[in-house]
C-alpha cells in the first residue's frame, strides 16, 4: 500500500505514530523493572511497526532515517527502532522462518536493555568512553540476556542472539549453514553497526548511509558481506530520508527506492547556488540526469527542509 501525504496534517499524523512508538519503546528500555508482562509488550511494540512499515515502507524509513541522521536525542529507542525496522526487512530478504524473524527482530529491540542510560549519554559525550563505560559496554550483553530473562523471556534464541550479537567469533561458513543463534546474532551485529555509523555523536558526525553500508559490504568475514549486500537490496546504497548531491551540483533528499539500489527518486531540495527550491522538484534518478555523485551527511544541510513537502511528491508521477 502507498501513502499520499497530501497535507501537513496527515505528515504530521503520520509522523506521531512513529514517534509515539518510540517514545514508548524509550520508557520500556528505560524502566523495564516496572513493566508488567514485558515480552507481550514487546511483541507489541514489534507488531506496531510492521503494520506502519505495511501501511508504507518507503516514508516509514523515510522518517526513521530522518531521525536517526539528525539527533542524539533518545539514542537507544531511536537506534533500536532502526535496527528493528532493518532487522524486519532483512528477514524478508533472507527468507527466515518466522520464529528466527521474531526473535530477531525481538532481539534488535531489546539488545542494549542493560546499557540504555549509558548509550544515550555516550550519544552526547564529548570523547570516548572512560575506562568505567567500557567495562559497561563489554558486559551489556550478557546483563541484558538475563535482564531479560528474569523479566519473563522465555524465547532462547532471542537471548542467545543477545549474548552472541557482540562476538568475533563466528565461524567462517555461509549464514545459512550457520546455527540459528549465531546467524541471528551475526546479522545483528552488522546491522547494530551499520545504523551506529549512520547516526551522529557529539565527538563525530554521522557517516553517510552509502558509506556505512560500503562498510559493512566489504567488511570481514564473508558472512558481514552477504548482510551488508542485503541491506543495499532492501533499502538502497542512498535509503529514504537520506540526503545526496547530484552531477549537475543539486543537492535532494531520497523520497523512494528503485529497482535499482543505486537509482532512487529523489526531490531536489536545493539548487547549485545552496537556495531552497520552493517546492522541491521529484525527479526519478532511474530516469536519466541528473544522477547522484555522492551521499551526503545529514549535517552538512543547513537549511530546513519541509519534509510533509516531499512526502507528498514522493507519491506524485514524475
Amino acid at each position: 500500500m502507498s501513502l499520499i501525504v497530501s497535507t501537513e496534517d496527515e505528515y504530521e499524523d503520520l509522523l506521531g505514530l512513529w514517534s509515539d512508538l518510540e517514545s514508548g519503546l524509550g520508557l520500556v528500555l528505560s524502566h523495564p523493572d516496572s513493566v508488567q508482562e514485558f515480552p507481550q509488550r514487546i511483541d507489541q511494540y514489534d507488531r506496531w511497526m510492521q503494520d506502519l512499515l505495511k501501511y508504507d515502507t518507503d516514508v516509514g524509513l523515510y522518517l526513521l532515517f530522518q531521525l536517526a541522521i539528525n539527533s542524539p536525542v533518545g539514542y537507544s529507542a531511536s537506534h533500536a527502532l532502526v535496527c528493528a525496522v532493518l532487522c524486519h526487512l532483512i528477514s524478508v530478504d533472507f527468507v527466515l522462518p518466522k520464529n528466527e524473524r521474531d526473535s530477531l527482530v525481538c532481539a534488535a529491540l531489546t539488545m542494549n536493555i542493560a546499557m540504555t542510560a549509558l548509550q544515550d549519554a555516550l550519544a552526547t559525550q564529548h570523547g570516548r568512553p572512560n575506562s568505567e563505560q567500557q567495562i559497561a559496554i563489554r558486559a551489556h550483553a550478557a546483563k541484558g540476556a538475563l535482564m531479560l530473562s528474569n523479566m519473563g523471556v522465555t524465547d532462547e534464541l532471542w537471548l542467545e542472539t543477545i549474548q552472541l550479537h557482540h562476538k568475533e567469533d563466528v565461524p567462517g561458513q555461509d549464514l545459512v549453514k550457520l546455527t540459528p543463534p549465531h546467524r541471528l546474532a551475526h546479522i545483528l551485529h552488522v546491522i547494530d553497526r551499520y545504523a551506529a555509523m549512520i547516526s551522529p555523536r557529539q565527538s563525530r558526525e554521522g557517516r553517510s548511509a552509502a558509506e556505512s553500508a560500503q562498510s559493512v559490504i566489504h567488511g570481514n568475514p564473508e558472512q558481514e558481506s552477504a548482510v551488508g549486500q542485503s541491506l543495499v537490496r532492501i533499502v538502497g546504497l542512498c535509503p529514504p530520508g537520506t540526503f545526496v548531491q547530484l552531477d549537475d551540483e543539486e543537492v535532494a533528499v531520497v523520497t523512494r527506492r528503485s529497482q535499482s539500489p543505486n537509482l532512487p527518486d529523489v526531490a531536489i531540495v536545493i539548487n547549485q547556488h545552496g537556495d531552497l527550491i520552493r517546492p522541491p522538484s521529484l525527479h526519478r534518478t532511474s530516469s536519466g540526469s541528473p544522477v547522484i555523485n555522492s551521499a551526503l551527511v545529514a549535517a552538512t544541510i543547513q537549511e530546513r527542509i519541509n519534509h510533509h513537502l516531499v512526502l507528498q511528491l514522493g507519491t506524485q508521477p514524475a
